[in-house]
């Protein structure tokens, strides 16, 4: 999996632009995340409404993502990825975090030569797909909270989505479907986004989210 370098930056959200993490005022989303460790070149475009482009090369972690201040377990996530190219590792992904207690998630839709796995839970159906139930732990690690032991929940699609066409993620469904696994999220949300995520890897990508 991933070793991301991202979840120090979290801890400063929409407050801090010392790393790239700022609000912006769109028709439906209101956060724009924009990260990289500085290995590479990242160059991530925050575009109108809920646009957003990123070509990355050589990089070593980076996440750039549209969404939500605000986390809420219901939320019904429409986006189109008009270009999701990664060349080596990389994730489309629905992603967030709670408190109390302390947890990162992925929903992921698609990746490029690495397919996130762990400790396999179960399956959920949603919005035309199924997906594979994961956890796995991270130890001391950066987090929203600084340095912190977490669990992280993935759900991660079976089969690529497609690229280029209207795609939902109905988030409540995989909530529930962690739960009935024992998997609760915390009972205080951070904020939510949908991601282009990479890792010691090149590629583009260009993805609208409402």
């Amino acid at each position: 999996m991933f070793k991301f370098g991202k979840k120090l930056m979290t801890v400063v959200l929409a407050a801090s632009m010392s790393f790239g993490v700022f609000a912006a005022t769109t028709s439906a989303t209101d956060y724009w995340q924009n990260w990289t460790d500085g290995g590479g070149y990242v160059n991530a475009v925050n575009g109108s409404g809920g646009n957003y482009s990123v070509t990355w090369q050589n990089t070593g972690n980076f996440v750039v993502g549209k969404g939500w201040t605000y986390g809420t377990p219901n939320r019904v996530v429409n986006y189109n990825a008009g270009v999701f190219s990664p060349s080596g590792n990389g994730y489309l992904t629905f992603y967030g975090w709670t408190r109390n207690a302390l947890i990162e998630y992925y929903v992921v839709d698609n990746w490029g030569t690495y397919r996130p796995t762990g400790t396999y839970k179960g399956t959920v159906t949603s919005d035309g797909g199924t997906y594979d139930i994961y956890t796995t732990m991270r130890y001391n690690q950066p987090s929203i909270d600084g340095y912190s032991t977490f669990p992280q929940y993935w759900s991660v699609r079976q089969s690529k989505r497609p690229i280029g066409v209207n795609s939902q993620i109905t988030f409540q469904n995989h909530v529930n479907a962690w739960a009935s696994k024992g998997m609760y999220l915390g009972s205080s949300w951070s904020y939510q986004v949908m991601a282009t995520e990479g890792y010691q890897s090149s590629g583009s990508s260009n993805v609208t989210v409402w």
